[in-house]
């Protein structure tokens, strides 16, 4: 029996979604650690504004991305502390598109009753500040409908927040010639850069543009997202792929994993073959969902949505190394 065949009636562990349907409600929920939650969002807050102030430095002075300026303006920010709030437009502008796309999730999880948490960020001493945010869904989900609402909110919510900060980032930015192929890396051209770049900076070559700090943190939000749709296991383009095909979910996703490797050696960015062995370790299965119903035209339309989403997102070599 399919989960839209339960009520709040007949079964007390289900509630009508407001449109007729029962879906198993969550679990009492678990108390939140709101302090974690709060320490974890200031603490990125504070390692993505050092990587702003960095990266505006260089803006300001019009030096393209080096590490050795990188780890300068560290030092820098630490000797002229007033010096950090330069980096807020990126951090702030970061901040909100990963905040966006995990609200996504957990406003889909409230409207099913789904225990999930509130988002966790992750501070990092990396080149962006942090390795992004999540969300624990605590409770089971019952139907490919609801997994598939879930999965597919974060992803379309983030990149509802990412384009107007690229195109206010990529108003602010600047055309240098060459700089763009100067510094220690390169950094690739997603489709919605490109398209954007070209409507803003029309008959500029894209190596002549320096992008402003906060279309940086908006490229950023663009790699999120594409890696996030990947179709595969568990990340969120791997449950829409379950929504869409149930149990040959498995076999795809290790199609898709294995196609990560030869994109990975003759695309000339090596990580892919890193994510390639560690969704293969960690992220291959998917919790069974036993729902025979299928998803609606609309969600259907929705899934091409996030599709074309993932096809504007996606770069083959999202960094590469820089000029000697």
């Amino acid at each position: 029996m399919s989960p839209q065949d339960y009520s709040a009636a007949t079964y007390p562990a289900y509630a009508e979604n407001g449109n007729g349907q029962g879906f198993p409600r969550a679990l009492p929920r678990l108390r939140e650690r709101y302090w974690l939650h709060a320490l974890l969002f200031l603490v990125t807050l504070f390692s993505t504004t050092l990587v702003g102030s960095s990266l505006q430095a260089d803006f300001n002075r019009n030096l393209p991305f080096d590490v050795q300026h990188y780890l300068y303006a560290f030092v820098n920010v630490w000797s002229h502390p007033a010096l950090i709030w330069q980096g807020l437009p990126f951090s702030l502008t970061l901040l909100t598109i990963l905040l966006a796309h995990e609200c996504g999730h957990y406003f889909a999880c409230l409207y099913y009753g789904v225990d999930a948490s509130l988002p966790y960020f992750l501070p990092a001493p990396t080149l962006m500040g942090t390795f992004g945010a999540f969300i624990r869904i605590r409770s089971a989900i019952y139907s490919k409908r609801v997994l598939f609402d879930i999965g597919v909110a974060g992803p379309l919510a983030g990149f509802v927040f990412l384009l107007p900060a690229l195109a206010v980032g990529l108003a602010f930015s600047k055309v240098i010639p060459g700089i763009a192929l100067q510094g220690d890396i390169r950094f690739g051209t997603p489709g919605v850069l490109w398209i954007l770049r070209k409507a803003i900076f029309p008959g500029v070559p894209g190596g002549d543009i320096y992008l402003h700090p906060v279309a940086r943190a908006a490229w950023i939000g663009i790699l999120a997202t594409a890696l996030n749709l990947l179709p595969i296991g568990q990340l969120d383009g791997g449950h829409i792929l379950y929504a869409l095909v149930g149990d040959r979910h498995k076999r795809l996703s290790m199609i898709f994993i294995v196609a990560l490797v030869p994109l990975g050696i003759f695309g000339h960015w090596w990580p892919w073959c890193l994510w390639a062995v560690a969704l293969f370790i960690l992220a291959r299965r998917h919790p069974v969902i036993v729902d025979p119903s299928g998803l609606s035209k609309g969600r259907k339309w929705l899934a091409l949505a996030a599709l074309i989403v993932f096809l504007l997102c996606f770069t083959v070599a999202p960094v590469l190394e820089g000029a000697p």
